[in-house]
């Protein structure tokens, strides 16, 4: 009796961001990601039971690798805007194929609504102890919005930039955060007295 085929789950969820990369969202589907992952449709419902079960374990990765990498650049930092500034060096640090996997996760989560309520968390923790009272809270705010539309533009395709483009954009998202910005009015508003 031969032994029983063991199956990757992370390989298997490496397929299924690849086809939501190319193909788009639509194109995720149990046997797609079969036929890919050179599989059974039973194989991937093995590792997952439905599509939906395994868009969640896409989520759930991702979330744990991008938290790796924001306390990584310090995003335990007790400080929001500290955080904030963790934020933009990870988003901006990331290479294209971890940008375009976040982006095709999205799209996926875009056709799954159950599934945008972890996503909602994610950016709820990431903006939720931000003081928009404070100028520099409204400026952490601001970078961080900058920072992930500036991501989307880009690897929607949307907005095509070359990498020096790319630095170019962070560098002023940056400049955002700078504390010595954070005391001044923003501009066209007169200090109060």
């Amino acid at each position: 009796m031969g032994r029983r085929k063991t199956i990757d789950r992370d390989r298997v969820l490496d397929v299924a961001e690849e086809i939501v990369a190319t193909r788009g969202a639509a194109a995720l589907t149990i046997g797609a990601v079969a036929a890919a992952a050179g599989i059974t449709k039973g194989g991937v419902q093995s590792c997952f039971g439905t599509k939906e079960a395994m868009i969640a374990a896409m989520l759930k990765r991702w979330l744990a690798e991008d938290d790796r990498r924001f306390r990584a650049a310090g995003g335990d930092a007790a400080a929001p805007a500290d955080r904030i500034r963790a934020h933009v060096e990870t988003t901006h640090s990331l290479d294209e194929a971890s940008h375009a996997r976040a982006v095709a996760l999205l799209a996926a989560l875009l056709q799954t609504p159950e599934h945008l309520m972890a996503a909602r968390g994610w950016y709820a923790g990431r903006l939720g102890s931000l003081d928009p009272r404070d100028a520099g809270g409204r400026r952490a705010r601001l970078a961080f919005l900058a920072a992930e539309g500036a991501t989307l533009l880009r690897f929607c395709g949307l907005l095509s930039m070359t990498q020096h483009e790319w630095d170019d954009i962070f560098a002023d998202i940056r400049h955002l955060l700078e504390p010595s910005l954070a005391a001044r009015p923003p501009q066209g508003k007169v200090a109060q007295r």
